[in-house]
């Protein structure tokens, strides 16, 4: 190398270069013979870091493609998404990362810049800190996951949930409880059918985690069965789909339930005529008239049910409406029931007779003279039971059959009242197949969906295990009618007093600290159905 070569080039840094080439020559370093400008100059730590990548984002799920074949969710301008930002440079792992930081850019350019700050030894005892930038266009991609579920019969296991009952107030409760949990959250479709639903899911363990959470929190009974899709005769390698049928004890919430003899001897030598209070991970049965209780295990009912002898008696939809003409406290109280004896009269006989019925009810705590009360009407009601056959012709338990047991007390409804409840459930986004519900179908089921309702508002014990919302829209409602003046106001006035006309005992409320707020994503309220 000649001088030649730094015409142009001041003395200084000619001289500096010349050594730098001269020690580069020797195999030694020479470091102090350039400032740090220079060095800044003549050295690029950086060079062979990529400048430009692509990152891969599903628009569905929005979860970003991690290689080879990761997905993972992070959310914009997170921790998770910058890792994911430096994974994807080559040779950023021979320096030694200071700091990185997301640049802003327009939400919609599908660009993503990152700073990033680097150091590496340049020379002997000299270390280079450099920052530049990077540049990540944001590319679509559709994950398996996804493109699985817009294909059909793409699903690797299904449970089927089934109960054979002529109503859905089971299925509603069980939904409530499957959203507070999210246990369908593994889901790739929800499908609706006659007797119950049919929940699809892409792998077995998840379809195998929804069965524990079913038999966890009601009584049931579980089979399971695989079928061969395909077989590598290779490498021996099977696929199967499998399918698990989940059957839910056909007992409901106030059925009345005639037991067979032995079987009420065994479970603690009950009345075999009793009412289902409650259903758990077993049915709770009570007898009215003496306010005992016993539990009846799925395992112990599977074995005494047969086809030919069903268990319940009746079922909520049979109930009659009657009116309390006189009660009187007998009895001791157990929980929040209370013994008593009720005389009680048909609603439909009022004015046409005067019969008049005798029974003991375990309402002595909410019923007073007056008062409504629902029931079931055992005289001269024919029943194909063997069950009660049994118990008509047993000279023990023939004795004790009353003429009517008393279930629940009954609330005056305003129809104003049913549309402007300050609460709301979550809904489950179902699969209602090609053919729609009939007229007649869909009106039972808004009317096994309001009996739900109900029971949700009389029953403290019964929503206790439900998450509740607060109505946006009787909210907005009330503000509308606050907001109409003395005209709104002398409406609702007049409404008060014709519906205090009816009858002065109102509906139970639920109190507002039981509710829980929604979040809303788009700062909006949402709507009563979801």
């Amino acid at each position: 190398m000649t001088f030649k070569e730094y015409e142009g080039v001041p003395d200084w840094q000619a001289a500096a270069m010349l050594e730098l080439w001269r020690s580069d020559a020797d195999g030694t370093s020479a470091a102090g013979a350039l400032c740090n400008d220079c060095i800044k100059l003549t050295v690029d730590i950086a060079e062979g870091i990529q400048r430009e990548a692509t990152l891969h984002v599903c628009r569905d799920c929005e979860r970003w493609l991690q290689p080879p074949s990761h997905w993972v969710s992070a959310a914009p301008e997170s921790r998770e998404l910058l890792a994911l930002c430096l994974r994807k440079l080559r040779g950023l792992s021979k320096v030694r990362i200071i700091d990185a930081n997301f640049i802003w850019t327009e939400p919609h350019s599908r660009r993503v810049k990152v700073k990033i700050t680097i150091q590496q030894e340049a020379f002997q005892n000299t270390i280079l800190q450099q920052t530049f930038e990077v540049e990540y266009v944001v590319a679509y991609h559709q994950c398996p996951d996804c493109a699985k579920s817009f294909t059909a019969n793409t699903w690797r296991a299904v449970v089927q949930v089934r109960q054979k009952v002529a109503h859905k107030r089971t299925f509603l409760y069980l939904e409530q409880l499957i959203l507070k949990h999210s246990a369908h959250k593994d889901t790739i479709n929800i499908k609706e059918v006659k007797d119950g639903l049919d929940f699809f899911f892409s792998q077995r363990n998840h379809a195998e985690k929804f069965v524990d959470f079913l038999t966890s929190v009601s009584p049931t009974r579980m089979k399971k069965s695989q079928e061969l899709i395909s077989m590598d005769i290779h490498t021996s390698t099977k696929s199967y789909k499998f399918s698990f049928s989940v059957e839910l004890i056909p007992i409901c919430k106030d059925d009345l339930v005639a037991l067979p003899i032995k079987l009420a001897k065994q479970i603690g030598n009950i009345n075999p005529l009793t009412l289902c209070h409650r259903v758990g991970t077993s049915v709770n049965l009570l007898d009215p008239s003496t306010l005992q209780t016993a539990d009846l295990s799925p395992a112990v009912y599977w074995r005494s049910a047969s086809s030919q002898s069903r268990h319940v008696l009746a079922d909520a939809q049979e109930l009659v409406e009657f009116i309390v003409m006189d009660i009187d406290i007998v009895g001791p109280s157990k929980g929040r029931f209370l013994l008593a004896e009720a005389t009680v009269a048909r609603t439909s006989d009022l004015g046409v007779n005067d019969t008049t019925y005798f029974t003991r009810t375990h309402l002595g705590s909410l019923l007073h003279a007056g008062d409504s009360v629902m029931g079931y009407h055992l005289t001269g009601t024919n029943f194909n039971n063997p069950n009660f056959e049994a118990l008509e012709q047993n000279s023990t338990y023939a004795s004790t059959i009353p003429d009517v047991i008393l279930v629940k007390k009954a609330y005056p409804r305003k129809k104003k009242n049913n549309k402007g409840r300050n609460w709301r459930l979550k809904r489950m986004a179902k699969d209602e197949g090609e053919m729609l519900p009939r007229k007649q179908d869909q009106e039972r089921m808004e009317r096994d969906y309001e009996m739900f309702l109900r029971d949700v508002e009389e029953d403290t014990e019964f929503r206790s295990g439900i998450a509740l919302y607060r109505a946006q829209q009787a909210k907005r409602e009330r503000e509308k009618e606050r907001m109409d003046g003395v005209e709104g106001e002398s409406t609702a006035g007049t409404d008060a007093m014709e519906d205090g006309d009816e009858d002065g005992d109102e509906a139970p409320k639920i109190d507002i600290t039981e509710l829980l707020d929604e979040l809303s994503l788009n700062g909006e309220d949402a709507d009563d159905d979801v």
